[in-house]
């Protein structure tokens, strides 16, 4: 095996060892800012930078919950009101301390009172599932 792959397996097996070890610091050092993902923990979305498995490193997670936001698209109707969808990733830990993550799709209007944006409708879908759910943890 030449150099250059010798060097991409270790630097590949001292990335394995970080995430084993739960070492953010390494990890980050080894990815980059605006590293992207597909893995089953992003549900099939691309994921964008590294602070979505922050959540994973972390040692004392309990009933702790991470949330990303993946594809917003706003539609802006005025001065004064507007339109978000997105897909709402949401991290979290089960009773038996094993991570899970569940998808919703997610879409809000704003509107601007008294000089500041406040959501006045949301609308969330989510898939039927039979796992875990957030209450659970």
């Amino acid at each position: 095996m030449n150099a250059q792959k010798q060097d991409i397996v270790r630097v590949t097996q001292t990335l394995l060892d970080a995430i084993s070890c739960k070492d953010f610091d390494t990890y980050t050092r080894l990815c980059d800012t605006s590293m992207t993902c597909f893995e089953p923990e992003a549900l099939g979305n691309l994921i964008e930078g590294i602070e979505f498995h922050r959540f994973y490193f972390d040692g004392n997670r309990k009933n702790q919950v991470h949330t990303t936001m993946l594809n917003p698209n706003v539609h802006i109707i005025g001065e004064d009101a507007a339109c978000v969808a997105y897909v709402k990733l949401t991290q979290f830990l089960d009773r038996n301390g094993e991570a899970h993550t569940r998808q919703s799709q997610e879409s809000r209007v704003w509107s601007k009172k008294q000089g500041r944006w406040v959501c006045v409708h949301v609308h969330r879908s989510t898939q039927p599932s039979t796992n875990t759910t957030v209450s659970e943890f």
